[in-house]
């Protein structure tokens, strides 16, 4: 049983994240999207992955470290669409039935375990459709259900009641109009402008109209695409209100130690070696990592997950659904809420709700504007679209290796790139592109002064 894993796209929507990276190896909940995905397949009973590999190929394998002798990689040499993808994975495997993901999909077991399960000889093309729940259907590819079956493909339309995510069972009467894919998009609303890509929902579309069945399996639970920054948010509390619902007690491993006077009212997930210190409060579920450490009065107000080594300390405030990568640190007196990769740093003083990228030092004072004086949420412009998604509109995103100096400000929804720097003082009130130094121009006035100006 083999799964095809998409990892071949740009992933332009998702900058700056996708800058030094493939999209893809993006962490979710401290692991990889791509490692997350793969090893719920392999658990669901694949026996052999095929990745498929475009921009960044690097950050892809090293996400999927130890998982070698599972995996085949075959590259994609320029990113002409799913459907292409997918025919470049055929050449290093046989036309039985078989399993397709894209593998910036977010997801739980149950669901990749029904789609396992749907791939069957007798069984007919399989593709995993998401009720929109309030969704532009103009955002996605969408179709419609009837009778179990999808019908009615369109990409980017109007009318669609389901999104397709990318997650497929293939049987071999799919290949056919895999291989015939037109390498566009066709089935649009008037005036649609597609992409040159081949997609694979184009060539299901195809089959659907020849008569044959496209089976609908709706995810179990939740499902979050990685397609754009904000919904790095949205995956980690998906994620995290998840794990809640499966934990059945606190699980405390070899070495943790809890501080007589810390507050707890949630369960706790212990590394060996986490320590959770004096006059630390914890209202919520945590989930804390091999060495990490909440100490001296730290407050976390909500479902928290702390990667191993990362330090929460010095009466630092997380907010609820917090994910922090490995090594991070909070220091003294800083308020961060959202997602903060590995080894960056928030030393003190400072006040972020949004994404933060690895390494990314964040200089003391640095505010980020979570509210409009209008109460309304931040517009974005995604590849010259613009969008103002229902959460994290007004989060700022920060990429990659860049830093703020004192006191700077980043006005709510702002987007910097990787490389970037914010100097001191700085009001940010658009996206800074990435490798850009933006400054403050001080005009200094000088007068005569002393004594003699009071009289003396």
């Amino acid at each position: 049983m083999i799964a095809v894993l998409l990892a071949g796209g740009s992933g332009r929507k998702f900058w700056p994240y996708n800058e030094v990276r493939n999209k893809c190896a993006f962490p979710v909940g401290n692991a990889p999207a791509i490692r997350r995905l793969a090893e719920q397949l392999l658990e669901a009973g694949v026996t052999g992955l095929v990745v498929v590999l475009g921009p960044r190929p690097g950050s892809v394998r090293a996400a999927l470290a130890g998982l070698e002798d599972r995996i085949r990689y075959v590259e994609q040499p320029q990113p002409l669409g799913t459907a292409d993808a997918v025919c470049r994975a055929l050449e290093e495997m046989d036309e039985a039935p078989f399993l397709v993901a894209c593998a910036d999909v977010v997801t739980t077991p149950e669901t990749v375990a029904a789609l396992v399960g749907a791939l069957r000889t007798d069984a007919p093309t399989v593709a995993v459709a998401q009720p929109l729940d309030g969704d532009r259907p103009g955002d996605w590819i969408t179709a419609k259900v009837r009778n179990g079956a999808l019908e009615a493909f369109e990409g980017h339309g109007r009318e669609g009641t389901h999104r397709l995510p990318g997650l497929y069972a293939l049987q071999p009467a799919a290949v056919p109009y895999l291989r015939a894919n037109p390498g566009v998009m066709t089935h649009v609303p008037v005036g649609g402008m597609p992409p040159l890509e081949a997609e694979i929902a184009e060539s299901l579309a195809r089959m659907s109209e020849d008569g044959l069945p496209v089976a609908a399996l709706e995810p179990t639970g939740f499902l979050v695409d990685l397609d754009k920054p904000w919904h790095i948010l949205e995956a980690s509390r998906r994620l995290l209100a998840d794990l809640t619902e499966r934990l059945d007690g606190d699980r405390i491993g070899d070495g943790a130690r809890v501080a007589d006077s810390a507050e707890i009212s949630g369960r706790l997930v212990l590394a060996p070696g986490a320590v959770i210190g004096e006059r630390v409060v914890v209202r919520g579920d945590l989930w804390l990592g091999a060495s990490a450490s909440v100490t001296n009065g730290s407050i976390l107000n909500g479902r928290c997950m702390i990667g191993a080594r990362a330090q929460v300390r010095d009466y630092a405030l997380l907010g609820e659904h917090t994910v922090l990568g490995a090594e991070a640190i909070c220091g003294h007196g800083a308020e961060f809420e959202g997602t903060l990769l590995e080894g960056a740093y928030l030393y003190h003083y400072c006040e972020i709700y949004g994404v933060v990228g690895a390494r990314v030092d964040i200089g003391a004072a640095t505010v980020c504007g979570t509210l409009r004086f209008d109460d309304a949420e931040a517009a974005h412009r995604v590849q010259g679209r613009v969008e103002r998604p229902r959460e994290g509109a007004n989060a700022s995103y920060l990429g990659d290796y860049s830093r703020t100096g004192v006191n700077a400000v980043l006005m709510p929804g702002v987007k910097t790139g990787v490389y970037s720097c914010v100097g001191a003082g700085v009001v940010l009130y658009e996206d800074l592109p990435s490798r850009e130094l933006v400054l403050v121009k001080q005009e200094l006035v000088r007068r005569p002064w002393g004594p003699e100006r009071y009289g003396w």
